[in-house]
């Protein structure tokens, strides 16, 4: 809702809805802001917002479709980087790839300036109650509330690590971080977006909070996100507990258990390209 203006036609700064990460354009097209700016690239979008802009689409086309039986529960979602992320308007269509009353599979494709970006596939799993058998959860992270916040864009630049209040649990390690990371932002300029496409739209951070060598010598992007949910995120908190290995020819691997402030939800896993910037 875009708020009115008082009786001298101005409106007070604390009014004033934050920009988001994209602006919607019509109904499949997002135009991105100076917010998703990439840390490798300034010119590129960061993964990140838009792998929640992804689950966003998603939920729009369920929602419009219109549903009978139980309640799906997005427990998957994996995304294929096919290239460059450019900072352009950004088109994503959505189908039903596999139909059904308790399970279901989507995709979403991205494509930008006419070029397939991102594919993402989606399983939609049936809620039930199955809290007698619950268990095997890791242990819960400290609350953010009493964590310092750690400068992550002294590390990496971009709109995007700009756009972001990052809290570490413990100093962070070549390899290994603890951290919290959340945002004052909305996906879309003026549109809600449920807890899970916000949540979404922070995991890919983790590739960058536990870096095992300074980016400004070496790269190490990665080429996919896949996320696995037990549970359904709540609140505006993403808990990365991160371990980054690096292989011997030439790949890494980003692995993390995803909290939000009720405890573990799922893990998330990066497959990475590691390649030197300059000679070791």
């Amino acid at each position: 809702m875009i708020p009115s203006p008082d009786a001298g036609g101005q409106l007070h700064p604390s009014d004033v809805p934050p920009a988001g990460y994209f602006e919607r354009i019509d109904e499949r097209t997002y135009r991105p802001t100076v917010h998703v700016g990439g840390a490798w690239q300034s010119d590129e979008q960061h993964f990140s917002p838009l792998g929640g802009l992804v689950v966003h689409a998603i939920e729009r086309f369920l929602a419009a479709r219109g549903r009978t039986g139980p309640e799906l529960h997005l427990s998957r979602i994996s995304y294929d980087i096919l290239g460059r992320i450019a900072l352009d308007d950004t088109e994503i269509h959505v189908e039903t790839i596999r139909p059904g009353r308790t399970i279901e599979l989507v995709e979403a494709t991205v494509a930008i300036a006419g070029r397939s970006t991102v594919r993402a596939r989606a399983w939609l799993l049936a809620a039930g109650d199955t809290a007698s058998v619950a268990g095997g959860e890791a242990e819960a992270l400290p609350h953010p509330d009493g964590v310092e916040p750690w400068p992550m864009a002294s590390v990496w630049p971009g709109g995007f690590i700009a756009s972001l209040d990052v809290r570490a649990v413990d100093p962070p390690q070549p390899g290994r971080a603890r951290t919290w990371v959340s945002t004052g932002r909305p996906l879309v300029t003026g549109e809600e977006a449920s807890p899970l496409a916000s949540y979404v739209g922070l995991v890919d951070t983790a590739n960058g909070v536990a870096v095992r060598q300074p980016p400004g010598k070496w790269m190490f992007p990665n080429v996919d996100l896949t996320i696995h949910l037990h549970r359904q995120p709540r609140g505006g908190w993403v808990g990365l507990d991160t371990s980054v290995v690096f292989g011997a020819e030439g790949h890494g691997l980003t692995s993390t258990v995803l909290h939000d402030v009720h405890g573990p939800v799922g893990q998330a896993q990066q497959i990475l390209t590691v390649r030197p910037l300059e000679t070791p």
